[in-house]
């Protein structure tokens, strides 16, 4: 059953993409961009970075800025935009930030409000938005590395806990780092750590291994966000920072307006993952 699984999630995205498109960043965001995606993009342009995304109205702009300056492994600011900009043309040709995401949230005063799948009636002129590294551009590195990853292997969204590690605060934005977890023989740990450890912009070495209770995981078979993968009896399990770090700190600041990303829908880049490598 499993097995089927897998081939339908798998099937499906061939079906939407095309295999030569699925790979292709460009075609994936326009794909997205016509509505014809709503899920979460692991597994989508091999190879290439994909971001997690916070939009905020300028006024709280500089402080959001701070706060992931304070906490740079799970907030890696690839980009930010200019007042009211679309375009991110550093990232790709042709984004357009208000529809190339599979799916958005929109919260209101801190309060998650509605998801959507384009913010085109919602954009304002006054809207700054950062795009944040991502452990999806790490995993294909991994995966080269010959370590097998359980959630793409299900055609699963990667397994996300909010956890008792606090940020450091700046202004109204602070709260507790979000990580995901991904479970894998003693074997694989080590070189797994080498592996992120090259890439500090998309969250780099794990902030924990082992024990979940000691970083405040009751249950790890109930993650917050994503979904839950086996951890098998030989197996441990291996967290990294996440970007969804900046969806805590907003219930904490609760701003009048922002908007994020769902959780595993990320914004496609051109970018090829190794140009984040630092060595």
């Amino acid at each position: 059953m499993q097995g089927n699984t897998v081939d339908s999630v798998q099937d499906k995205a061939l079906a939407v993409f095309g295999a030569e498109g699925i790979n292709n960043p460009g075609h994936v965001r326009s794909v997205i961009r016509q509505g014809a995606w709503a899920s979460h993009t692991s597994g989508l342009a091999h190879g290439r970075v994909q971001g997690n995304l916070v939009i905020l109205p300028e006024v709280q702009a500089g402080d959001f800025l701070r706060f992931c300056q304070r906490n740079p492994k799970p907030c890696p600011v690839l980009a930010v935009s200019e007042p009211g900009q679309i375009t991110l043309p550093s990232l790709g040709q042709g984004i357009d930030i208000r529809s190339d995401v599979p799916q958005y949230r929109v919260w209101r005063h801190g309060e998650l409000a509605q998801e959507v799948t384009d913010i085109t009636d919602l954009w304002r002129a006054d809207l700054v938005t950062f795009v944040l590294g991502c452990s999806f551009s790490f995993e294909s590195a991994l995966q080269e590395a010959g370590i097998s990853l359980r959630h793409i292997n299900e055609g699963k969204n990667v397994a996300m806990y909010r956890t008792n590690i606090a940020t450091e605060p700046a202004g109204a934005f602070g709260g507790a780092m979000v990580v995901s977890m991904r479970p894998m023989p003693a074997a694989d740990v080590i070189r797994a750590v080498q592996v992120t450890s090259r890439f500090p912009n998309v969250h780099g070495a794990p902030v924990h291994i082992g024990d979940p209770a000691l970083i405040g995981i009751a249950d790890i078979g109930q993650p917050d966000y994503g979904d839950a993968v086996a951890l098998l009896p030989d197996e441990i399990p291996v967290f990294w920072a996440c970007g969804v770090t900046p969806q805590s700190a907003i219930l904490n600041a609760q701003p009048a307006f922002c908007i994020t990303h769902a959780p595993g829908c990320m914004l496609v880049t051109d970018l090829l993952n190794h140009q984040l490598a630092s060595f």
